[in-house]
């Protein structure tokens, strides 16, 4: 056999594509060519390839090896197509055959690995990314991995992941001489994030409140007020809120945390909260580099990003958070591809109402000019405050604050949000926050009295189209919330109440 197409996996971002190595043996001065936009890191598979197979007792063909890396448009990274590219090599040189003397079938099997000078398979990033892409793209096959890697693979449901140690270990499977152990999956022990309870929180009965209706809704929220009345406290208490994530979601962030640091980290059913500091890059951030990671926005899939002292980060970085808020994923493209992150992130902001923190407190003056005050709330455009659901003003702390008796503690919350949520996932099976206007429509029946409210507000404030589905959004969790299938003037009323962005204004 001169020919041999073995399967493997590349990724882009966090997503899969099947990739066919082609192996082609022929006549010829000895040559070793790969080909399909390899990088440097695959070109160098020549070197190791040949070196392993030699380690493992093989010969490696006298003539001209090509080997072809499909789809051929796709640029390839990193050395995780060695075992592939080496079995291809060792299938058409005729190296292998089954118990009848016949090539063997690999049409089911997919091999990803690197290979060591000596023939043994050393570890490949992101493990967790390449069996979850294979899961949802090649149903049926088995996903061929090196041991601790797989063992890491095995946490995906419904997976034939076995484990390899070496280049010679793998065609014994082929031949039939010895089969690969099915891989046991790492002890699932969770990793336990502590999370604060909200009854630490004293006063703010209103962000009490709209952060349970943040939580419930999944909607944006934007905090503003003076220095020291609780704004990063709220919003640290927010993933105690949270239902827990399920096991796919946990699977889907831990394979973009290992992403991102390329170890993986365990796993945990407790929503991700993420706070960069506002001096974060827009690479940071978003994700990028020469070959994209992800960013803070992504490793805050399925959970809350916090964005604290929102005006203080450049306004670049700000403006490429307006399209993930949208679409709920990030688009990095590159002149040869385009690489996606998941991005269902929960968006917490906080700010101060004036540069000097002071404006609108009771006690303390404002020492800022008017011109200053526009300059600092303008570097937050429309567009970006349009996307947030929420935007309430906290007030300063009463002196005797210290005195209030304790609020609910997160887990009484929580199972109020826990019930808004079944209530919204029986209804439009996602929360209310992913209502788009068709949607909207069809679940956000409004009363007379409620329509007549909201129609007034839209005349009187101009609001946009956009503004007026994040309003009848959150009016819909606050029906949720008080066991309503219909929305009432009250509903409506206390969603208008949370567009209020800054102090004195009531838009």
């Amino acid at each position: 056999m001169s020919l041999a197409i073995v399967n493997s996996q590349a990724l882009q971002g966090v997503s899969g594509t099947p990739v066919r190595v082609e192996v082609h043996v022929g006549a010829g001065l000895p040559a070793f060519h790969i080909v399909g936009l390899p990088d440097a890191g695959v070109r160098e598979s020549r070197e190791r390839v040949r070196a392993a197979i030699v380690s493992s007792g093989f010969e490696f063909p006298a003539g001209r090896v090509t080997v072809n890396l499909a789809p051929a448009d796709l640029p390839k990274e990193s050395g995780r197509f060695d075992l592939a590219i080496a079995l291809g090599v060792l299938l058409a040189s005729g190296q292998v055959q089954d118990a009848q003397g016949k090539p063997p079938r690999v049409d089911q099997l997919v091999f990803v690995g690197e290979l060591s000078l000596t023939g043994a398979i050393a570890s490949v990033a992101a493990p967790l990314a390449i069996a979850l892409s294979v899961a949802r793209t090649q149903a049926g096959v088995m996903l061929v991995l090196p041991e601790h890697e797989a063992a890491q693979a095995a946490w995906v449901p419904g997976l034939d992941v076995r484990a390899v140690a070496s280049l010679a270990q793998a065609v014994a499977h082929l031949a039939g001489q010895h089969s690969l152990s099915q891989a046991e999956p790492l002890p699932m022990a969770e990793r336990v994030v502590q999370v604060p309870c909200l009854s630490e929180v004293r006063g703010q009965q209103m962000a009490r409140r709209v952060l349970e209706i943040a939580a419930a809704g999944g909607h944006s929220l934007l905090m503003c007020g003076p220095p020291g009345v609780g704004k990063s406290m709220l919003a640290q208490r927010l993933p105690g809120l949270l239902p827990p994530l399920s096991a796919g979601e946990a699977l889907e962030h831990a394979a973009i945390a290992a992403l991102k640091s390329g170890e993986a980290s365990g796993l945990s059913t407790q929503a991700p909260f993420r706070a960069p500091h506002h001096s974060s890059s827009l690479p940071a951030l978003v994700g990028g580099g020469s070959y994209p990671r992800p960013g803070e926005i992504s490793l805050a899939h399925h959970g809350v990003l916090f964005l604290d002292e929102l005006p203080q980060f450049q306004p670049r970085v700000l403006e490429a958070l307006r399209e993930p808020l949208e679409t709920r994923e990030v688009t990095i493209a590159r002149a040869q591809h385009t690489h996606r992150f998941p991005a269902a992130f929960q968006l917490v902001a906080a700010m101060n109402p004036c540069p000097c923190g002071w404006l609108g407190h009771g006690q303390q003056p404002c020492r800022c000019a008017p011109d200053r005050i526009q300059a600092y709330r303008g570097r937050i455009s429309g567009p970006l405050l349009d996307r947030m659901d929420l935007h309430i003003t906290l007030p300063a702390l009463k002196a005797e604050w210290m005195e209030e008796a304790p609020g609910e503690g997160s887990q009484i919350v929580r199972q109020r949000v826990l019930l808004c949520r079944e209530r919204q996932s029986a209804r439009q099976q996602t929360m209310n926050a992913r209502l788009d206007a068709g949607t909207i429509r069809q679940h956000c029946h409004l009363n007379t009295q409620a329509q007549e409210l909201l129609q007034a507000a839209m005349q009187r404030w101009h609001w946009s189209a956009r503004v007026v589905h994040r309003v009848l959004r959150v009016a819909r969790t606050v029906a949720d919330l008080s066991g309503r299938d219909d929305i009432i003037r009250s509903d409506v009323a206390e969603a208008m109440q949370y567009r209020q962005a800054w102090p004195g204004d009531h838009h």
